[in-house]
Parts: C-alpha cells; sequence; structure tokens
C-alpha cells in the first residue's frame, strides 16, 4: 500500500485521540501532521466516522495499522467527498460558452471538459489507486473557478480561502485571485480602451474581501494563535529542512539543474578536475528526503527558489492586470502561476502537476492553440506520475488508463478544432511519442540489467529530466501566447 495510508491514518488517531493542543507537536510517527487546520479538523470529522469501522485505526500507537477495513473506510472516504468535485465540474460547465456547432452530444465542449475533468487520468491514480484527497480539495478549486466566472466574487473569494486552510499549496494560484478581484471586484468600471476609472474603486468590496480572508483565517488559525502555538504550526506546514527535491525528482527546473550537476560532476572526475573521495556517492540520488549540496553548481537555498518562484509568475500577474481579458485571462494567469510555482519551488511534489492540468482544461476547449499545450502538459504530466504506482500488478492498470485518456484526449479535441490547423507540430509528436521508448526501458528492460543494482534512480532520474522538457516547454509556449496576445481594443467592466 502507499505510505499515504498510514499518514491519513495517522492523522486520523491524532485529531481523535488528542486535545487540538496536541495536534502539531505528536511525533509517534514520521507522518506528522503537516496540513493546515481545516484539514485536521476534516479528519476529526472523518474520525468519528471510521470508529464504526475498526476503532484500531484510531490508536496513535499501531502504527502501520492497514486492515481491510482500514483500507475499506479510507477508499471509501475518498470517493464520497469526491462528489463535491462532481459538482464543480457541472458548475464549470456551465459556465462555458456554448456556441461552437456540434453535431453529437460527445462533440460538444461541455461534455468533453467534463470528460477531461472527471476522468482525469492524474486524479484518478492519485486519489484512488495512490490514495490521497485531492479531488474534494480540487473540486473547492473549480467551484471558486466557476464563482468567479459567474461574476459571484464573494463567494469565490471565500471558497479559494477556506481552501487555503484546507491544504496551503494552494498559495501557488493566490497571486491570480488576489488581483483579479481586484482588478474585477474592487474596480467596478473600466474606460473605453479598457484601462481602470480609478474613481471607480470600491471601498466598501475591498473590505468586504478583507472581512472574508480574516474571519476564515481566525477560525481555522484563532485557537492556535490563542493556545500560543501559531509559529509550530507554520513549522509544520513549511518544512524547509526537507531538502530542495522530493524523494523523486519533481520534473521541474530542479530537476534539469540537478541533471546538470550530475551531469557536470561525472565529467569533472573523468578530467581529474574533481576529488572523488569528497564526493557523497548518493548525493541527490538516493531517494531520501534530506537536504543535499550540489557538487559543480551553486546549491540552492529556499530563499533562492522563492526569488524565482516570485519573478516566474511576475509576467502573469502583470498579464492580468494590464491586459485584462476576463475570466479567461484570469485561468491563464492561474495556470501560469501553477506552472511557475512548480517549475521553481523548494521541495515540490510530482502531483502538484495537476493543479496546472486541470484548470487548463476549461482553456483547452475553447481554443486550438491552448487545445495543443494541454496535449502536451497533460501527457507529460500524466507520465511524470506512473513511478507512483511501482509494483508489477500496477504496470497494465496505469498504462491502460493513460492510454484512454490520452486517446480520448488528442480524438475528441481533435474533433473540436478540426477546421483549424494542427494542434501539434511535428517536434512536438515526436517528443511525445518517445515516452513510449522511455516507458519500456524503464519498465521492462532496465530492470533485467546488471544496471538495477548498482543505479536503481536510473529510470526515476531518466523519467524525471525527460518530463522536465516537456512541461518546461508547455510553460513557455504557453507564457509566449499569453504575453502576445492582443487586448481588445473595448473591454467592458467585468
Amino acid at each position: 500500500y502507499s505510505t499515504d495510508f498510514e499518514v491519513h491514518r495517522n492523522w486520523l488517531a491524532i485529531t481523535h485521540n488528542l486535545p487540538i493542543s496536541q495536534w502539531y507537536y505528536e511525533a509517534t510517527s514520521e507522518w506528522t501532521l503537516d496540513y493546515p487546520p481545516f484539514f485536521a479538523w476534516f479528519e476529526y470529522v472523518l474520525s468519528h466516522i471510521a470508529k464504526y469501522f475498526d476503532p484500531q485505526m484510531l490508536v496513535v500507537e499501531n502504527l502501520n495499522y492497514a486492515s481491510h477495513a482500514t483500507i475499506f473506510f479510507q477508499r471509501l472516504s475518498v470517493i464520497f467527498t469526491d462528489t463535491l468535485f462532481i459538482y464543480a465540474v457541472h458548475e464549470c460547465c456551465r459556465c462555458i460558452n456554448g456556441k461552437r456547432a456540434a453535431k453529437d452530444i460527445l462533440e460538444k465542449p461541455t461534455f468533453i471538459l467534463a470528460v477531461l475533468l472527471l476522468w482525469n487520468f492524474g486524479l484518478l491514480i492519485v486519489d484512488h489507486i495512490h490514495f490521497q484527497y485531492n479531488g474534494f480539495l480540487f473540486g473547492l478549486m473549480l467551484l471558486s473557478v466557476a464563482r468567479l466566472c459567474q461574476k459571484r466574487y464573494l463567494e469565490g473569494a471565500l471558497l479559494f480561502a477556506v481552501l487555503l486552510h484546507f491544504k496551503h499549496i494552494y498559495m501557488y494560484v493566490a497571486p491570480a485571485y488576489g488581483i483579479y478581484l481586484l482588478r474585477s471586484y474592487c474596480f467596478t468600471a473600466n474606460n473605453a480602451d479598457g484601462s481602470l476609472k480609478w474613481r471607480s474603486f470600491s471601498f466598501l468590496h475591498v473590505t468586504l474581501l478583507g472581512l472574508i480572508v480574516c474571519l476564515v483565517s481566525a477560525l481555522s488559525l484563532g485557537p492556535f494563535l490563542v493556545l500560543g502555538q501559531l509559529p509550530q504550526v507554520i513549522s509544520r506546514l513549511f518544512p524547509f529542512k526537507r531538502g530542495l527535491c522530493h524523494a523523486y525528482w519533481a520534473p521541474n527546473f530542479w530537476a534539469l539543474y540537478n541533471a546538470m550537476d550530475k551531469a557536470l560532476t561525472i565529467l569533472g572526475l573523468k578530467c581529474n578536475f574533481l576529488d572523488g573521495t569528497k564526493i557523497p556517492k548518493a548525493s541527490m540520488t538516493g531517494g531520501l528526503v534530506q537536504e543535499f549540496q550540489h557538487t559543480v553548481l551553486p546549491s540552492v537555498t529556499p530563499m533562492a527558489t522563492l526569488i524565482c518562484t516570485f519573478i516566474a509568475i511576475l509576467p502573469s500577474v502583470f498579464c492580468l492586470w494590464f491586459k485584462p481579458q476576463g475570466p479567461r485571462g484570469f485561468l491563464q494567469c492561474l495556470v501560469l502561476c501553477a506552472l511557475s510555482s512548480f517549475m521553481f519551488g523548494w521541495h515540490v511534489h510530482e502531483k502538484a502537476i495537476l493543479l496546472a492540468i486541470l484548470p487548463l482544461s476549461l482553456l483547452s476547449i475553447q481554443r486550438a492553440k491552448d487545445a495543443g499545450i494541454y496535449l502536451i502538459l497533460a501527457t507529460t504530466g500524466h507520465f511524470s506520475l506512473f513511478p507512483l504506482l511501482f509494483t508489477t500488478p500496477e504496470l497494465p492498470i496505469k498504462i491502460l488508463l493513460m492510454l484512454l485518456f490520452t486517446v480520448y484526449s488528442f480524438s475528441s479535441l481533435k474533433s473540436l478544432f478540426r477546421r483549424e490547423k494542427p494542434l501539434l507540430n511535428w517536434l512536438e509528436i515526436i517528443y511525445l511519442i518517445q515516452l513510449v521508448p522511455l516507458e519500456i526501458f524503464c519498465e521492462i528492460i532496465f530492470p533485467l540489467t546488471p544496471w538495477k543494482r548498482h543505479f536503481p534512480f536510473v529510470p526515476l532520474l531518466l523519467t524525471s529530466v525527460y518530463c522536465a522538457l516537456g512541461i518546461t516547454y508547455a510553460w513557455l509556449k504557453l507564457y509566449i501566447s499569453v504575453l502576445t496576445e492582443r487586448t481588445p481594443v473595448r473591454q467592458k467592466a467585468e
């Protein structure tokens, strides 16, 4: 089973048996509580249902307890909470402009979007095979997006504020929400050329947004502030000692950076520029989650990643402010914020790529250019999740599910934009096709070679680096598309 079963079993036990004052101090298990308070209360509520399935799962000292009843309850709880995701998808489909003609319901943009979201390969394997609770969290995000598209700004702001206190990874996209709400809700009118009417600024609207943020934050963090435990909670939420990369390198800029450092190290050793006795044998590729020092290139600090992330998201935020495109511009900025944070963030998990893929689904059915970017990002990003399912019985399952989703994505979007130029050029197609021999080598050929004993991390390294190239390309292509897009001559007040 995935270690996440034990992670969430332990959180069930902590919140069920211990007072709130001990939730963020308990360390019997290595899987300590490191999500915001709303998620802790979510586990608390689940624990009162879990006791009817198997009360032994709620004993803190029962480390690695995994009875059939425990696993069944955890699987069932994910399925049940996914109802929020289903409702959010329905609301997003209501926001889509249905002007594009379609002879068949299967070719309607709303139907295609529903399938791309509900049948998303990455979300399916992460939640229902690997096991996590991303479905209802993404449901909150998509529902907040839908509310903003429907101009129900306060509802959208409330939903996103609540989401941040369920899982703080969504801070990645907070700049898009903040700028869009300020631009569209706090300024109530535009000039004929699309620029803001500064006299239309509404202090009432700003006050209402501020109240929402303050009230939600007080409800979440207030008890820990009263207990004097806020620094402890923050230290759990932002554990910078975990190192730059996760055990499996997320396919981002730092994976390429690490690979370059390794290549330069090997070259330095062969040319006698480096002393082999002073280089750790498993540095950065041992599969461990801890701090490492690069050998040749400068080592990266948390502050360096923060600066890189800030610089990377800045152009998208400027475009959202100075080149307003309505809800589509907001979605573009949201995706770029998610991708930029994924590319340059500290200790990024590979699963964070879904934070960009899912909202990009909404753009993919509106323009052929965005559809092509979606196909590259979704195919590469989903393939990068393969190492999460590493057992032999899971191999045919993940390949079949990936093939089904990928074939549908390509065929449906190609049909939707059949009157326009091809969605991908020949170089992009060649890159995606090369994922097939990469998978054959990593899963079938490499395990049969003697290299497996001495270099067990090679398949993960190859997968991470190759996928990083595709994700970086999709990020740059989307950025260029947004930066070069023309602003409408006349932009009505949103």
